[in-house]
């Protein structure tokens, strides 16, 4: 059954949280001149509205539909609202647990820690796991989930470093990175794979130094960006935003090596946090591209919805 914990949008000018609201808007600094991406916004989300935090992937379609998952085995849906193309709030929302093949809710911990998900184009969802790393396949994500084939060799990531990014690009192959699992001799490389249950093609992808990528998502001209993370004790969390292009995809051989194009460096002005989820949509007739964070329901991180458009587009 689908809960519904909210109807009501939060809308600029408020001094915080109220009951009811999930989420309040933050204004953005502008990107340096010339940047490929502009700022426009973001959210603070709360936890307290979703009943838990973790957001670890994110989606959302061409009507504003938000949909996430959250590394403790969870489900959200939202409508986002914009004014002035702005990020204004969420509204409608709704959450509830994954579930297993036979519709029991997933645990907490090793059976439950989703870390990807991604929209196929039948409109099913795929979300990826970590710790047992594989892929389940839903209808509807209030549903059971099936499995399906997940990237061979997969099974070999270590358990907090498995598959983080997974796209259906506008081809309809699927794009599917492991977050710390070396694929060459390269320590930089990561293991990744074109293609899909049945015809997976191995390749390798290289993040940044210091960088491990944490999500991926399809661009509407057979691209991908990438989101890559990075985190030490005494710089705290980093990101990046690459783009693979659509060229270099299509192109991509077994055991290629592809690197993106930064195109976002995630750093000050712009506030860090452990974003982990990036998707790309289209409203108002541009490309729009938003992040999100994975909060660790630690109370000195926030659940925080960032939201740029393409320059270039």
């Amino acid at each position: 059954m689908l809960a519904a914990l909210a109807t009501t949008a939060c809308v600029p000018g408020g001094a915080g949280f109220a009951q009811g609201i999930p989420a309040k808007p933050l204004a953005l600094d502008p990107l340096p001149p010339g940047s490929p991406l502009e700022a426009l916004g973001g959210l603070v989300i709360d936890d307290r509205a979703l009943g838990f935090g973790g957001l670890s992937a994110l989606h959302i379609d061409d009507d504003l539909r938000l949909t996430a998952v959250s590394d403790v085995a969870q489900w959200v849906t939202a409508r986002l609202v914009l004014q002035d193309g702005k990020p204004a709030g969420l509204a409608e929302l709704r959450t509830g647990p994954l579930r297993d093949g036979a519709g029991r809710a997933l645990p907490r911990g090793y059976g439950g820690d989703s870390e990807a998900l991604a929209r196929t184009p039948d409109g099913s969802w795929l979300v990826g796991f970590e710790r047992w790393h594989r892929i389940r396949a839903y209808t509807t994500l209030d549903g059971p989930g099936r499995y399906v084939e997940a990237p061979p060799g997969l099974e070999l990531a270590p358990g907090n470093g498995g598959l983080e990014s997974l796209a259906v690009l506008a081809d309809g192959r699927w794009l599917a990175i492991a977050e710390q699992l070396a694929a060459t001799e390269d320590p930089l490389s990561r293991r990744a794979w074109l293609g899909g249950p049945g015809r997976w093609m191995p390749f390798a992808y290289r993040p940044a130094e210091g960088f491990n990528p944490a999500d991926a998502a399809p661009l509407p001209d057979g691209g991908a960006l990438v989101l890559e993370r990075s985190f030490s004790l005494f710089a705290g969390f980093g990101g990046r935003l690459v783009r693979l292009s659509a060229a270099q995809l299509r192109d991509a051989a077994s055991g290629a090596l592809l690197e993106g194009e930064e195109i976002l460096r995630i750093a000050a002005p712009l506030p860090r946090d452990n974003f982990e989820g990036v998707t790309v949509f289209r409203a108002g007739g541009r490309t729009m591209v938003a992040l999100v964070s994975d909060d660790n329901e630690n109370m000195l991180q926030r659940t925080l919805l960032l939201l740029f458009a393409l320059r270039d587009d």
